[in-house]
């Protein structure tokens, strides 16, 4: 079998799956055939499972964590500066990939999460709100860290089921271990993410 066949075979494996047996682990999901649609996303991501291949794939590390003790966490946020620059969301380039870390340190894949710049950096107008999958981003809202411009963002919880929903922003089953350097909203140190151009 050729390799063309081969991936249509795969990806159309992966979307009948996703469909069948894991729209049931999120709650509020907008549309009972997401899955599929997120097919190429999780096609593209899975890989990043192991984070020494998202570092390695230009996705920048962070060590502060992300926690609310009302919502509940976001983990570690790893920005790629490359897809920083897109002035249209991807499916399969995720802007963000969001970590958890166990109890003995250990990252893991939850989450992916596209950041698009707000074109007037206008917090009281939204008439170019970006959607994907067709679900809107969150926002706009002011920057995270000094540099950041206000944008628009979407997560997708693919890889740790959530209970406030696949597109939430919070995971209220997501912690921060006491090792980690937590914060109320995500509140980078700017020094991770310095050579980050969010202009293009």
């Amino acid at each position: 079998m050729s390799s063309r066949p081969l991936k249509a075979a795969v990806a159309a494996a992966i979307a009948g799956a996703f469909t069948l047996t894991a729209a049931p682990a999120q709650a509020a999901d907008p549309d009972p055939f997401v899955w599929g649609k997120l097919t190429k996303t999780y096609a593209a991501t899975g890989k990043y499972a192991h984070e020494a291949t998202a570092v390695a794939d230009g996705y920048v590390r962070s060590d502060e964590c992300a926690a609310d003790p009302k919502e509940g966490g976001m983990g570690y946020h790893y920005i790629n500066p490359e897809y920083a620059k897109l002035t249209e969301p991807d499916p399969e380039k995720p802007t963000a990939l969001l970590y958890e870390a166990d109890a003995k340190g250990v990252r893991h894949l939850v989450a992916v999460e596209w950041i698009v710049v707000d074109a007037d950096q206008n917090l009281a107008t939204d008439d170019d709100r970006p959607s994907l999958f067709g679900v809107p981003f969150d926002g706009p809202m002011p920057g995270h860290y000094e540099g950041m411009p206000i944008h628009y963002d979407l997560h997708a919880w693919l890889y740790k089921p959530n209970p406030s929903g696949l597109f939430s922003p919070w995971n209220p089953t997501v912690t921060c271990t006491p090792k980690a350097s937590t914060v109320p909203d995500w509140v980078p140190d700017p020094a991770d993410f310095d050579d980050i151009d969010w202009t293009g």
